[in-house]
């Protein structure tokens, strides 16, 4: 947002009678046209809807930028990649490199977090250009006395701008050629790769082309592209039956989720829950006395969404878990659901921030049929929408105080993009390591716009695309297009509102194949749990994806020491993935081909290559299936000629294969995945 007001830092609120810009005419070259600038620089990649939008990624990846840069001419044309951080003042630029068809890339590192800037510069190379027509010359040999004259001009001019060993070099070019020494060396000299080098490191290029726009880079601080989330209700963590549980509580289940090797335990909303309509189990309208309610109906009598659940414990409390899940490696993400019950404070001190029906109630949620009477959406089309923008940042601030770092943004997707826009930006800024990770399970344009206004990271479909032609084309769209630069996905089998079909009626053997392709298809993901790892698979009734006995709307307990739960297998493929980095970045996934369609192959490799992984998923959780597994060799980096070996990190198997087709068979109740580390150079005597 361009235009602030200065006191409130809100945007300035556009009026209708702005003045109306004259189109200019086709023919109007503008103030700021030099006719004696002859590079088209186009098509530059990656650029979000027109550069409106920045691209995203962590401290310590690239930014690889590709554009089509061309000029009239036969001449030689050089360019660069500039870049630099908010906080700096000048430019470095890195030399771009032809790739083909007037294409040209280049890539730099971003090194810390903030906002990047990044734009394409190109320019006539005449040295570069003179040095290939004088080979041509010299191999037709033909007279090239003048040729050397120009090129001697051009070196002089090098050498004025030129400093240290450079300037001694052009400087004993140039004495070499004004004073007679042999004409075989001269040439030999002046068309080498290394003038060439040092000339590019002294260039003048007074006229040279600058892309018209300034493109941008939000790096964030590395949770933000990799990390296992784990979801928990606090209030059922109690060791007693019945007992509402506390943050001491939850202290105590802190080594059972950090032994599973989480990275981010997130608390569904910790405020006090309002009692005016509020839900019985199983979502019943119609709650008693001793219901706990929804934690989502914020708001109570105790206070908002800067207060905390009276039974839940104080903030002392609070900053104590926080504190202890940072021993254990873990970071806790809160909920940010910016919505009221009837009872919440804001209702009586700002009834303005609420939609009034004309009998001068406040409209409640609705999503008809279905009626929410115990929330009450926020209003952001009110006349005072700039106090209720300021305050909800309050809240985000107050809960950064307290030691939140990640926040789960609920149903982002009701509240107006210029909003989110706006308060992530305002956060960001005084605390860029503060994340987002935005609950939106809406259209796909919305979510992606969501993305670019800002979310850190997006719930994404994967619960519901479970056939291989829906896993690819998904995924594919999520990591080969466009959309790779600003959606960061967040793969989450399960959550309190979503029991698959799937997991409803496929047993142990959908929940461990599920979580695999979770926790390998993406670099972040999550969990709902214990229900997960216990394998909860009641619907509340047929055809729905509510829970049975859901924990929305009453306390659980969980038998953590079921002798089937899945803890095991979670360890060992959080384990991996802490292991191997393949699996902490989501831009190197690539499908192989498998004859069978109940199976899934695909692999991801590290950014520098070294460590690949292989993965081939049973996607049926009833019957075992075999195939042929295609591969691709050279996403693999396997020559075609040599055998390779490949362990299976979940059960120390390993297989010595060669060539792209190679067998697979994969019981789903034993075991539904092979996660593979490709081995590339092995002796096979030693097998």
């Amino acid at each position: 947002m361009k235009q602030l007001n200065k006191k409130s830092n809100l945007p300035a609120v556009a009026t209708s009678d702005q003045p109306v810009t004259k189109a200019r005419p086709l023919n109007d070259i503008g103030d700021q046209v030099d006719g004696r600038r002859r590079v088209a620089i186009e098509d530059v990649r990656p650029e979000i809807d027109g550069g409106r939008f920045p691209i995203k990624r962590v401290v310590g990846q690239s930014v690889v930028v590709e554009a089509d840069v061309f000029a009239d001419g036969h001449d030689e044309i050089s360019g660069a990649i500039r870049y630099r951080h908010e906080r700096e003042q000048h430019w470095t630029d890195v030399p771009l490199i032809f790739v083909e068809n007037d294409r040209w890339r280049a890539s730099f590192e971003v090194r810390e977090q903030g906002l990047y800037y990044y734009t394409v510069i190109a320019w006539i190379d005449h040295f570069r250009s003179w040095q290939r027509d004088m080979r041509k010359r010299v191999t037709a040999d033909q007279d090239v006395t003048m040729d050397l004259l120009i090129g001697r001009d051009l070196i002089k001019a090098a050498a004025l701008r030129a400093d240290g060993a450079d300037e001694e070099r052009l400087h004993a070019i140039i004495m070499a050629m004004e004073h007679g020494e042999k004409r075989e060396q001269i040439l030999k000299t002046v068309l080498e790769q290394e003038l060439l080098a040092v000339m590019a490191r002294h260039a003048d290029h007074p006229w040279p082309t600058v892309y018209d726009k300034e493109l941008a880079v939000i790096v964030d601080r590395a949770r933000a592209g990799f990390g296992a989330w784990y979801e928990m209700f606090p209030r059922s963590c109690a060791s007693e039956p019945d007992r509402h549980g506390t943050f001491r509580d939850c202290e105590d289940r802190l080594p059972y989720i950090a032994g599973m090797g989480f990275d981010v335990l997130y608390l569904p909303p910790i405020h006090p829950i309002g009692r005016t309509f509020r839900k019985g189990k199983n979502n019943d309208p119609n709650g008693n006395p001793d219901s706990v309610g929804s934690p989502w109906a914020i708001g109570a009598a105790e206070g908002g969404h800067q207060a905390i659940h009276p039974d839940l414990g104080t903030a002392e409390d609070f900053r104590r878990l926080t504190g202890k899940a940072k021993e254990q490696g873990m970071e806790v993400a809160l909920d940010l659901a910016f919505q009221c019950s009837p009872d919440h404070p804001y209702v009586k001190q700002h009834p303005e921030w609420f939609v009034q029906r004309p009998d001068g109630t406040i409209q409640y949620a609705e999503n008809p049929p279905k009626k929410y009477q115990d929330i009450y959406p926020l209003n952001f089309e009110n006349d005072r929408w700039a106090s209720l923008w300021q305050e909800l940042k309050e809240v985000v601030i107050h809960w950064i105080d307290q030691g939140v770092r990640i926040f789960r943004v609920d149903n982002p997707h009701t509240k107006p993009f210029a909003f989110w826009h706006w308060l992530i930006a305002e956060v960001k800024r005084d605390y860029p390591d503060v994340l987002f990770l935005s609950e939106a399970f809406t259209r796909p344009k919305v979510m992606y716009r969501l993305a670019k206004v800002g979310f850190t990271q997006s719930y994404t479909y994967f619960a519901w695309r479970q056939t291989k032609a829906e896993l690819t084309q998904y995924f594919t769209e999520l990591t080969k297009t466009d959309v790779r630069e600003f959606f960061r996905p967040n793969l989450w089998p399960n959550t309190p509102d979503i029991l698959t079909e799937q997991l409803q009626h496929g047993g142990r053997p959908a929940f461990m194949s599920r979580f695999i392709l979770a926790a390998t298809l993406g670099a972040n993901y999550g969990i709902y749990g214990p229900a997960f790892e216990l394998m909860e698979s009641r619907p509340q009734k047929p055809g729905s994806e509510e829970y049975r006995d859901s924990e929305k709307y009453e306390i659980r307990e969980w038998d953590l020491d079921r002798s089937d739960s899945l803890q095991e297998l979670i360890h060992r493929i959080n384990r991996i993935r802490h292991e191997n980095p393949a699996l902490q970045n989501d831009l190197s996934l690539t499908f192989h081909q498998v004859d069978n369609d109940e199976l899934i192959a695909y692999s991801k490799h590290s950014i520098d290559g070294e460590n690949v992984l292989l993965m081939v998923v049973n996607i049926s959780p009833h019957y075992v299936h075999s195939g042929w597994v295609q591969l691709d060799l050279d996403a693999l980096g396997i020559p075609a000629d040599k055998p390779f070996q490949v362990l299976d990190l979940v059960t120390d198997a390993h297989y010595t294969w060669e060539g792209p087709r190679n067998y697979v068979r994969l019981d789903p109740h034993s075991m539904p995945a092979h996660i593979f580390l490709v081995r590339r150079n092995f002796r096979t005597e030693q097998l």
